[in-house]
């Protein structure tokens, strides 16, 4: 137990954290210096705009990956609830509403272009 109790006294001794945390800060700051902090200040920058048509269909390739994604996590939700069942008539209940929420994710996911057409359409993009 005192070779155990030596060891910690060396780990947490005072003086030798001191030195290190500086140097430790000092290596971070380097390290995670942001490459813009060393970029010619003499160039102009350029910030890249997308038209409203761009914006809207990187939206619509979002918004129908997460919805498809979501969906098909309630559908495996569903199959395990009901696989896990083993007759519960609750568990069976929760697995047809974890079925229907995937089946309500699949629909929004087809229709979400059909509602990005049509905000297009409102903003007149």
């Amino acid at each position: 137990m005192s070779r155990m109790s030596a060891r910690f006294r060396a780990l947490t001794n005072v003086p030798v954290l001191r030195r290190l945390v500086p140097v430790a800060v000092g290596v971070i700051l380097v390290v995670a210096a942001p490459a813009a902090a060393h970029a010619d200040p003499g160039s102009p920058a350029i910030v890249a705009v997308n038209s409203l048509p761009v914006v809207i269909a990187n939206l619509r390739a979002w918004l129908v990956g997460i919805l498809a994604a979501l969906a098909t996590l309630f559908l495996v939700l569903a199959g395990v609830y009901w696989a896990t069942a083993g007759g519960d008539p609750a568990q069976v209940e929760r697995a047809k509403g974890a079925l229907k929420n995937a089946l309500v994710g699949y629909g929004l996911a087809v229709l979400a272009p059909v509602l990005l057409q049509v905000v297009q359409g409102i903003v007149g993009g």
